[in-house]
């Protein structure tokens, strides 16, 4: 179980106290969303930020680009510090050779879907990644409520990982509460991004703590019954 940080949600005016804080806080990884006003509706940091807050810690950083040209961002980024690099499944037949030149410059490679977008997309990649993100909140903003009609794609990202025998991570972004991480759990998540839960909370070590008990007490059970009861038609989702 990986439990994630998400930066956005931090005290922005004091970037490298609150990756210390969250370096303190038992967490595993530091999540960075990375948007550029044009494949998400929002700015938000780039290279040199990750550059200059990576000597504050030793957490592996966790890169989200929600950009419509990772191309020219790969290599800042991973000079800056990146562990793992995500792109996004939306960028259709640039996937492929984004995955390779991730690969190249030696981080972990993941690839993200979004709440709107079919989840076999991600179907003719899964063996060259290392990371499966699932959103569960349309990308952009942070302090969305969880859109629970995306846990049947948590689900079935599971399903393929067992049958497949492959070995990426399936990982959740927006909305991940401590109920709602113990939901995706229930449904084979097993890495948790969560920023205003967290961050905004008073002790982000107790936090951190209280989220990674949820989890690790989720039941099974819960899965079916989550994705049975929250099931509404919605115009904007797909599996």
């Amino acid at each position: 179980m990986i439990i994630a940080p998400s930066l956005l949600a931090s005290d922005h005016t004091r970037f490298g106290r609150e990756v210390e804080r969250a370096s303190r806080s038992g967490a595993d990884w530091l999540h960075l969303d990375i948007m550029d006003g044009h494949f998400v509706p929002n700015i938000s940091f780039g290279p040199e930020v990750v550059r200059a807050v990576r000597p504050l810690s030793k957490l592996f950083f966790d890169v989200h680009l929600m950009c419509s040209k990772p191309d020219i961002l790969l290599e800042p980024f991973a000079k800056g510090g990146a562990d793992q690099i995500t792109i996004h499944v939306e960028l259709g037949e640039a996937v492929a050779p984004l995955i390779w030149k991730i690969k190249s410059l030696g981080k972990k490679v993941g690839l993200a879907v979004n709440p709107p977008t079919p989840i076999a997309t991600v179907q003719p990649y899964l063996a060259m990644i290392d990371c499966l993100l699932v959103m569960t909140v349309n990308p952009g903003f942070g302090g969305q409520s969880f859109i629970y009609e995306t846990l049947p794609k948590i689900q079935q990202a599971d399903i393929w990982r067992r049958e497949l025998k492959l070995a990426y991570r399936v990982e959740v972004d927006g909305g991940i509460n401590h109920q709602t991480a113990g939901e995706c759990a229930a449904a084979g998540a097993d890495t948790f991004v969560s920023g205003t839960t967290l961050f905004k909370a008073p002790n982000l070590r107790a936090a951190v703590k209280k989220m990674r008990k949820a989890v690790n007490e989720h039941d099974p059970a819960l899965a079916d019954l989550a994705i049975t009861e929250h099931r509404p038609d919605h115009p904007q989702l797909a599996l």
